[in-house]
């Protein structure tokens, strides 16, 4: 067990299930506003290495802990005495850790309050987060995604950031999203927790053809049409599955999209600037350093859409880079001379 300082008490304290950047950024965020926050990793050396530094140096170099945010290398001891539980980890990895806070919490699971900030189709199954906590975790009925555009260090940094946080109901839905606002924090709910996790699931796989695009020096013109254009298909899934479309231009759809395809901190757009500039999925990814969602999303929404019929011409094209292995080229320039002479508005 790692030692732990004095934590603040609180009746609701919260326990954080993932250290990577954004698990961190998200702990560090909920102990701004207080109360005694507990972050457990897989990791044991790099939890050790966090106590002992008050930093995560590997991911967020320059966000010192707050006193009150504290480390648990054992998930049993992490969770002792906390009835809310928020999840940072890559979806391959959300259907496991729920079926590790299964097996620890037994009968607490009835007044578990659950959050994730997992994003993506299950690859397996094709499920949404929200479905899989259903189907994993069926006594559990206060469940909640946090999602929209953000960057961990950004959050880390205690730099002004907006979320959207969409529930199984209004009123956990608002306390999950009072346990992370503060002046600079902004924290929006939502009744549509469908097209939130839609969302997040399409944009890390578009903003690999974001960065394709740019980095096969076609310019800012291409960019937003990918941009544009993948909203369109975005907003199409979304429909097909019971969202509302006036998620799509909010916080959680247009914004997070436009992030995540316009910025460098973007590890799905770094990777579509590596794969454009030659390098392959793997050299790619050992450069990047942390998991790039983009590429399992890929192949989960491409056959998501097939399941459903649905069109999407640009994911297709990712598709096939990333997939099939075809020459970045050959698909941007196919996207840009077949599918997109019809206008935004048209297909």
């Amino acid at each position: 067990m790692i030692h732990k300082d004095a934590a603040v008490s609180s009746p609701k304290p919260i326990t954080v299930i993932g250290s990577g950047s954004w698990g961190t950024a998200l702990a560090i965020q909920l102990a701004r506003v207080g109360g005694s926050v507990t972050l457990w990793g897989r990791n044991t050396v790099h939890l050790q290495q966090m106590q002992e530094e008050r930093c995560n140096k590997r991911y967020l170099p320059n966000s010192v802990f707050p006193e009150n945010l504290q480390l648990e290398e054992d998930l049993e001891s992490a969770l002792v005495g906390t009835s809310r539980v928020l999840v940072s980890v890559p979806s391959h990895a959300f259907r496991a850790v729920l079926e590790q806070l299964k097996a620890v919490l037994g009968k607490r699971l009835a007044t578990l309050e659950l959050a994730w900030a997992t994003k993506g189709f299950e690859h397996a199954t094709g499920m949404l987060p929200h479905q899989v906590v259903r189907d994993v975790l069926p006594e559990c009925t206060h469940y909640a995604v946090v999602s929209g555009p953000t960057f961990a260090l950004e959050v880390g940094a205690g730099l002004p950031t907006a979320i959207t946080v969409a529930g199984s109901n209004a009123e956990w839905s608002q306390r999950m999203a009072d346990a992370l606002r503060t002046r600079t924090f902004i924290a929006y709910t939502s009744q549509d927790i469908v097209g939130v996790e839609i969302g997040g699931a399409v944009k890390n796989a578009l903003a690999i053809g974001a960065g394709l695009s740019d980095g096969l020096g076609f310019g800012a013109n291409a960019r937003i049409a990918v941009i544009n254009r993948g909203l369109r298909e975005l907003s199409r899934l979304g429909m097909a599955m019971g969202a509302k479309s006036e998620t799509f231009v909010g916080l959680a759809g247009m914004g997070d999209l436009v992030l995540t395809c316009t910025d460098n901190q973007s590890r799905n757009r770094r990777m579509g600037l590596a794969l454009a500039s030659g390098k392959s999925i793997d050299e790619a990814a050992h450069e990047i350093g942390q998991v790039v969602e983009g590429v399992g999303a890929a192949k989960a929404v491409y056959e998501q859409a097939q399941r459903l019929n649905i069109r999407m011409p640009i994911i297709e094209q990712i598709y096939r880079v990333v997939v099939e292995g075809i020459d970045p080229r050959d698909a941007v320039e196919a996207l840009l001379t077949r599918e997109m002479q019809a206008g935004p508005e048209h297909g």
